[in-house]
């Protein structure tokens, strides 16, 4: 088969033309691209003998669901969503780009591989996380096991190329073609990791635009509401901006698409469009990040076209990104008891399968950044924060920590978060009511369930692997055992939140 050169694109966020560096993550398009070659060791007989299916990987940056951010991709929903399965209950398990991305390449919560933000201190791409997670990912054990030729173009971590971590001559484990970003995203005047030599890019559209180539917390309390004028026009602007640039994306798609049907390819290819987390846009009336709790940044798209996947679907179930790794290597016919991985295959639901056992809840979970002194253009804001806006609005914090069940069932869609702070805030909301997250019922909702999700909140946080996968509040096989809230020593179990990342 012929190798497929595409390239990287996303959702905007600055000026038009040529992004500058900013403090979050910019836009890009991660493209993966699965060629099979061989087949999975321990597969036997039919599995071992047949043509596995090739997948592809499509990652957008900072590409919101809650707020429209498909609307302008007409091209994607009719050549995947239509072609194969849209799922409506999409989410990240947190709403941050590397923390994310290395759920998604380790199939686990960050609360086990270990990557709490964007800076190599955070161990994002650090020595640490490619000694220890990078060989374990589902590329490197797709490439390594079974017999996959992979490539990969476009952002990987934020930190990738830190000269404190390999540099841009590092080439992650499992990757046999690999066109990688120098840290975080940018347009024009990058540099990309080509096999390992730097290849620097400058501004000429023709040649280097990269998608071408390749009640409340108190944090949300501080918005200034209503909005200035100037920070509304801002945002009119970037929003647009972002559509606009989407559009690249979904022509970036259709060439995919029909490039794999002239190589005889499409029926036999998996492909997947996703994001790595959600957006806002002045909701809350926070000017324009993510790292919150709500709906608008922890939810994302999901679409899947392939063998064996009837059109025009949409299923309800509740999936997460930690998903993606498992099912990727459930259709190479890797045996998933032998990963340890937190995530579940989904590929049953994809093809169809009756009574399938399946998750009712998923944990969101972050760890927030702030600075040790104030903002010298805010001073009046203190110091402990981060991500602060000309109008002096502040996007983080030290005690932005917080953790999160998120729950669907036929009787609930639920929302339950803790805080790690002086107030031990407490955030609940009920989505079926209240959508977008006006209401915090956490002091009105039945004290026994708010035990029940405060006790599988704990589970969830010391999960690993299949302990990650049992029975939540609202499914049949749920057990609540009240005692199991206090230790042996008689004193009420505390909320584990990662204090030492690496």
């Amino acid at each position: 088969m012929r190798r497929l050169l595409l390239a990287p694109g996303g959702p905007w966020r600055g000026s038009f033309r040529r992004l500058p560096a900013c403090s979050g993550c910019n836009p890009a398009l991660l493209l993966l691209l699965l060629l099979f070659q061989g087949s999975c060791l321990g597969v036997s007989g039919a599995a071992a003998s047949s043509r596995r299916p090739n997948v592809v990987l499509l990652l957008t940056d900072d590409q919101d669901e809650v707020l429209g951010g498909m609307t302008p991709l007409k091209k994607t929903k009719a050549l995947i969503g239509e072609m194969g399965m849209t799922f409506s209950s999409a989410y990240v398990p947190t709403a941050l780009c590397c923390p994310s991305r290395a759920s998604i390449l380790t199939g686990k919560y960050p609360h086990n591989h270990h990557v709490v933000n964007n800076t190599l201190e955070g161990n994002c791409s650090s020595n640490s996380w490619q000694k220890i997670q990078e060989p374990n990912t589902f590329p490197a054990i797709l490439s390594s096991v079974c017999g996959y030729q992979t490539f990969f173009a476009g952002k990987y971590l934020n930190e990738y190329g830190a000269p404190g971590a390999g540099g841009l001559e590092h080439v992650p484990l499992g990757w046999s073609y690999w066109y990688a970003l120098e840290k975080n995203s940018k347009y024009y005047n990058y540099t990309l990791s080509i096999n390992g030599k730097a290849r620097k890019h400058g501004e000429n559209y023709s040649v280097d635009y990269l998608t071408d180539v390749l009640n409340k917390h108190w944090l949300i309390r501080q918005a200034k509401t209503p909005m200035s004028n100037s920070s509304i026009q801002f945002l009119d602007n970037a929003f647009r901006g972002r559509w606009q640039t989407l559009l690249s994306v979904d022509d970036l798609v259709e060439k995919l698409i029909k490039r794999l049907e002239f190589n005889g390819e499409l029926n036999n290819t998996y492909i997947f469009y996703t994001s790595d987390n959600g957006y806002h846009t002045g909701q809350f009336s926070l000017p324009i990040d993510k790292r919150q709790l709500y709906e608008f940044d922890i939810k994302v798209p999901l679409l899947v076209r392939g063998p064996g996947i009837k059109p025009n679907q949409t299923s309800k179930m509740l999936v997460a990104n930690i998903d993606l790794g498992p099912t990727i290597l459930d259709i190479a016919g890797y045996d998933l008891n032998r990963t340890q991985m937190d995530g579940m295959s989904f590929l049953p639901i994809l093809r169809g399968a009756s009574n399938v056992t399946w998750r009712s809840d998923i944990l969101v979970e972050y760890q927030g950044e702030g600075h040790n002194v104030s903002d010298p253009t805010c001073p009046s804001v203190g110091p402990g924060v981060s991500q602060c806006f000309p109008d002096c609005v502040c996007e983080d914090s030290y005690n932005n920590t917080y953790a999160c069940v998120r729950t669907t069932s036929a009787l609930w869609n639920l929302q339950y978060c803790e805080f790690d702070d002086q107030e031990v805030f407490v955030e609940v909301y009920n989505l079926t009511a209240d959508p977008d997250q006006i209401t915090n019922i956490a002091k009105t909702i039945d004290p026994e369930l708010l035990g029940k999700m405060n006790y599988r909140l704990m589970m969830l946080q010391s999960c690993s692997g299949p302990t990650c996968r049992t029975p939540g509040v609202f499914d049949p096989g749920y057990r609540f055992d009240p005692r199991l809230m206090f230790s042996s020593h008689g004193s009420v179990r505390t909320r584990r939140f990662s204090k030492h990342p690496l």
